[in-house]
C-alpha cells in the first residue's frame, strides 16, 4: 500500500508540473486558473491533464484573443460545471495540505478526536481559500461589482459548493479513520493518508457537481 501511495502521488506531482509548464507558455485567460488546473491535477491526477488538454487550453489567454468561438447553451454544460467544481476542489485541496501538515505537527485534538479536528480545521480553510479562489473568478468577470460586492458574490457561490465537497470528502474520510485504518489511524505523514485523501476530494468533487450544476443554473456561480 505504501508503494502505491508512493506511486499516485509521484504520478499526481509529474501531472501538476506538465500542467504548470504548459501554462508558462499558454497561460489562461483568467489568472486563477493557472493556480485551480495544478492543484486539481494534485488528486485528479492523469484524468487533470486529460481536462486541461481538452477543455483548459480553450481558454487561454492566444485562445480568446484569437476569437474562439464558445457555442452557447441552454443551461451549463458539464465542463463548465466542472472547471467550477474544481475551484471549490483547488481550495480544498491547499486546504488539506497545509491544515493536515499543521494539526499533525502540533498534535491538536479537539472535541476528543484527531478526525474532528481535521474537520474542523480543513472546512474553515477550505471555506476561505474556496472564496479567494471564486472571488478571482468573479471579480474579472464583472466589472458591476465593486470588491465589496465581489466578496458577497464569492461567499454566495461557493458556501454551498464547499459544504456539498465536504460531505464526500468527509463521509471518506470518516470511513478510513474507523473502517480501513483504525490502528494506528494515518497522518498526514504517511504516503497513504494523502493517497486515501485523493481518494477523498474525488468523492468531494462528485457530491459538490451537482451542487454547482444547480448554483451555475439559478445564476449564483458564475460558468466559466
Amino acid at each position: 500500500m505504501v508503494t502505491i501511495a508512493w506511486v499516485s502521488i509521484g504520478v499526481a506531482f509529474l501531472c501538476a508540473a506538465f500542467i504548470l509548464l504548459d501554462e508558462a507558455k499558454h497561460p489562461q485567460s483568467m489568472q486563477v486558473m493557472n493556480i485551480v488546473w495544478p492543484l486539481t491535477a494534485l488528486y485528479c491526477s492523469v484524468f487533470a491533464v486529460w481536462a486541461y488538454l481538452t477543455t483548459g487550453r480553450r481558454y487561454t489567454r492566444k485562445a480568446q484573443q484569437s476569437g474562439s468561438h464558445h457555442p452557447q447553451h441552454d443551461g451549463p454544460t458539464a465542463a463548465q460545471v466542472a472547471v467550477g467544481t474544481s475551484h471549490c476542489g483547488a481550495g480544498c485541496m491547499l486546504a488539506d495540505i497545509v491544515a493536515e501538515f499543521a494539526v499533525a505537527a502540533a498534535g491538536l485534538v479537539l472535541l476528543g478526536s484527531v478526525l474532528w479536528t481535521s474537520y474542523i480545521v480543513d472546512f474553515i480553510a477550505a471555506w476561505l481559500l474556496g472564496i479567494v479562489f471564486q472571488y478571482f473568478a468573479i471579480k474579472p468577470m464583472r466589472d458591476d461589482l465593486t470588491r465589496g460586492g465581489a466578496i458577497a458574490a464569492a461567499i454566495k457561490a461557493d458556501t454551498l459548493s464547499i459544504l456539498a465537497f465536504q460531505i464526500g470528502m468527509y463521509a471518506w474520510m470518516a470511513l478510513v479513520y474507523f473502517k480501513l485504518f483504525t490502528a494506528p489511524h494515518l497522518t498526514a505523514f504517511d504516503p497513504r493518508y494523502w493517497l486515501m485523501m485523493q481518494i477523498g476530494m474525488i468523492c468531494g468533487f462528485a457530491t459538490s457537481f451537482p451542487m454547482n450544476r444547480l448554483l451555475i443554473g439559478i445564476g449564483w456561480k458564475e460558468a466559466m
